[in-house]
């Protein structure tokens, strides 16, 4: 059996060798084992493409069985929560989100085995004409180009910087806990993404409240790699080398307009693949025994509005 994957660069093959238990002999059956199995779920329409997959293989340190599980939860996100997913590459909002600079993958990783660095900035959008859904819609197409288009962020992981400059009470107040529960399940438990960092930079008052929330929410792994700097900015450049970051952040790797202009191109050059990926996603009905629903995956309401901003 031939797969249509690409090959790692000898420092990722190590690190995937080492790290993932990736066994390139063994690869072809394991895909073939999760595409047999995606084709005898009556619930399920999944993509089946070898890069894909492996994306999911390597998010699990091929376990079958928890790659099956992943899977499985990410279609089920994609049905129950299709607001995440709700801004389409051709929706004007998308272009719109995309030129606020709000959010930014770098390109390229500080280092041929390091995670990829990707830069939140809720402040660079005015929150009584936007909402957080519209930009992590946007968030998460760029994740899913990213899945089988770069394979530092799946085999190295990667790392935020949550920026809150700016950032306000209305800001805080789409936060919502379902929101919150939301995020934490597409990110940390459906998503083949390993997270080794989040930084928080330039925190207001009542952040805290917030910090709290989401960290209650986060397995015990993740919940260790949570770093609050503030505006210490020589902290954070110990855990991603300062040159590595936009100018914005007194780096070199080009402004976050320019890595906006990458972004505009890469979704273009995915156009297709992103129309195809409508598909995709599960027929609760069909599901063995019980039906999952967005109650039972997300079952939080409520706000924040206690919180005092100075």
């Amino acid at each position: 059996m031939s797969v249509s994957v690409r090959p790692l660069p000898p420092a990722l093959a190590e690190k995937a060798r080492k790290e993932l238990f990736e066994d390139p002999g063994r690869l072809a059956s394991d895909l073939q084992h999760i595409k047999d199995w995606i084709a005898k779920q009556p619930h399920l329409r999944a993509r089946t493409d070898d890069q894909w997959l492996l994306a999911f293989l390597r998010g699990c340190k091929f376990s079958l069985e928890r790659t099956k599980e992943k899977l499985d939860l990410y279609y089920s996100v994609r049905t129950t929560a299709p607001e995440l997913f709700k801004t389409h590459y051709t929706d004007p909002l998308f272009e719109e989100m995309l030129s606020l600079g709000a959010f930014v993958i770098l390109p390229k990783a500080p280092a041929p085995d390091a995670p990829l660095v990707s830069i939140i900035r809720p402040g660079r959008y005015d929150p009584s004409k936007y909402n957080i859904m519209d930009l992590f819609a946007v968030t998460n197409t760029l994740m899913r180009i990213l899945l089988v288009d770069n394979d530092n962020v799946i085999v190295a992981g990667g790392q935020s910087i949550l920026d809150l400059e700016g950032a306000t009470m209305s800001h805080f107040l789409q936060m919502t806990p379902s929101v919150m529960k939301k995020m934490v399940v597409m990110g940390q438990d459906a998503s083949p993404f390993r997270m080794k960092g989040n930084h928080y930079l330039n925190t207001p008052p009542g952040f805290e409240t917030i910090f709290n929330a989401v960290k209650g929410l986060l397995n015990e792994k993740n919940r260790t790699r949570l770093y609050v700097h503030n505006k210490n900015y020589e902290e954070l450049y110990k855990y991603i080398p300062q040159e590595s970051l936009p100018a914005e952040y007194g780096g070199k790797a080009g402004t976050i307009d320019e890595i906006t202009d990458y972004w505009r191109a890469k979704v273009k050059e995915y156009g297709t693949w992103l129309d195809e990926d409508l598909q995709f996603g599960t027929d609760e009905s069909k599901r063995p025994g019980k039906p999952k629903t967005a109650e039972d995956m997300f079952g939080v309401e409520g706000s924040f509005r206690q919180l005092e901003f100075d």
